[in-house]
């Protein structure tokens, strides 16, 4: 197996050639699921870029990214593997009008087989190993974990009717959870484990300079530092980075150089998501901006 990386430093090289600044941390978490071929289960509050680590390793590495976005109510269906019931109608009509004789072993072959994300992993046979991004697993139903089990453990799906699939090359394996509720513990058994904090403020300026380049150096300065304040209020939704980046954008298209401009305000629907939180971030930048202007 060739490696991914030559080292920690290495990812977090790679990284930011790509525009994403990792920390030391989360890199070697990374790094260790590339070089072990372990599944990655990165946890974290919305918005502090867990999906996009997985895209962004995917473009460093070169590699195909297969997602699974994970919602209530999903099934093997549409996770693993599923069959292709209109051509499996239209076969046993066909040799009804022949008078050809099927058994349940013709219909439940490589030709009605349809590949989800998780098979289409297995079986995937390009030169580079792809990273498959499930994502949000929090969001889908307890049971659903267990479906996962044998693909986290041995890179494996068993189809009963054509056996077990079992990946020539490992893929590399991302799972991201918001912890909107707790996994079981068979399957954080099975994954490397990394939590995602904030980022500090000076590494949540050089992330947002990076992304919004066309922001004033003070306005971002102030926004991420703003930022990290309104996450100590008591919102029902704390800004993660994503909206940080989001509120800076809008910023810089009002034209916004600095946040003592009255017109700041008029933003502040890219930072706050729900009335109460906008009511209590209003407040609060309110107090905030007239301490920059009067400082």
């Amino acid at each position: 197996m060739t490696e991914a990386f030559e080292d920690v430093a290495d990812v977090v090289r790679r990284f930011d050639a790509e525009d994403y600044l990792l920390d030391f941390g989360t890199a070697s978490a990374l790094y260790l699921a590339a070089a072990l071929r372990r599944p990655l289960l990165l946890e974290g509050e919305p918005g502090v870029g867990k999906t996009t680590a997985a895209k962004a390793l995917a473009t460093v590495l070169g590699a195909p990214l297969i997602r699974l976005q994970c919602y209530e109510g999903l099934t093997a269906n549409e996770a693993l593997y599923d069959w292709n019931y209109q051509r499996q109608l239209l076969t046993i009509r066909l040799a009804e009008s022949r008078g050809d004789g099927l058994t349940e072993d013709d219909l439940f072959t490589e030709e009605f087989l349809l590949e989800r994300p998780i098979l289409h992993c297995v079986r995937y046979r390009g030169p580079t190993p792809p990273v498959l991004l499930i994502d949000e697993i929090d969001r889908a139903d307890d049971e659903f974990e267990a479906l996962l089990l044998e693909f986290l453990g041995e890179a494996s799906v068993t189809v009963p009717e054509l056996g077990t699939f079992t990946a020539e090359q490992h893929p590399v394996v991302v799972l991201t959870s918001n912890r909107s509720r707790d996994l079981h513990d068979a399957l954080r058994r099975r994954c490397l484990y990394h939590w995602i904090d904030y980022p500090e403020p000076a590494r949540a300026a050089a992330i947002v300079r990076r992304t919004v380049p066309v922001a004033a150096s003070p306005l971002i300065e102030h926004a991420t530092r703003f930022v990290g304040r309104a996450r100590e209020l008591d919102l029902d939704k704390p800004p993660g980075i994503a909206e940080t980046i989001d509120w800076v954008s809008a910023l810089a298209a009002l034209g916004v150089a600095d946040l003592v401009r009255d017109d700041a305000i008029q933003s502040l629907s890219a930072l706050a998501k729900t009335p109460d939180d906008r009511t209590i971030v209003q407040d609060a930048f309110t107090d905030y901006a007239h301490g920059l202007a009067t400082g």
